[in-house]
């Protein structure tokens, strides 16, 4: 079974009909977030995947995705209301 790793990934997105898509798109991996800024536990295939989907949804000079590998070995802090995400033993992905 493939390695899952924790990833940020964040957008902004000037038009909201590409906003909605973009949205729709990374929510379907999400396992956490808020808005435009969503926590997904991801293999590098998938990953790859992913930022591909999104390549095709943005418009380059209008719009940003920001894609971050978070380091396994820093601990993980919740603030508020929040729940730290978890990477159980299977992940629902659809």
């Amino acid at each position: 079974m493939p390695h899952r790793r924790l990833h940020l990934l964040a957008y902004d997105i000037a038009s909201p009909a590409r906003l909605r898509r973009a949205l729709h798109t990374v929510r379907a991996h999400a396992v956490g977030g808020q808005k435009s800024a969503h926590e997904c536990f991801l293999t590098e295939a998938e990953r790859h995947a992913l930022l591909a989907r999104l390549r095709r949804l943005i418009h380059p000079r209008a719009d940003r995705v920001l894609a971050l590998r978070l380091d396994p070995r820093l601990g993980q802090r919740s603030l508020g209301i929040a729940r730290p995400p978890a990477d159980g033993p299977f992940l629902i992905v659809g």
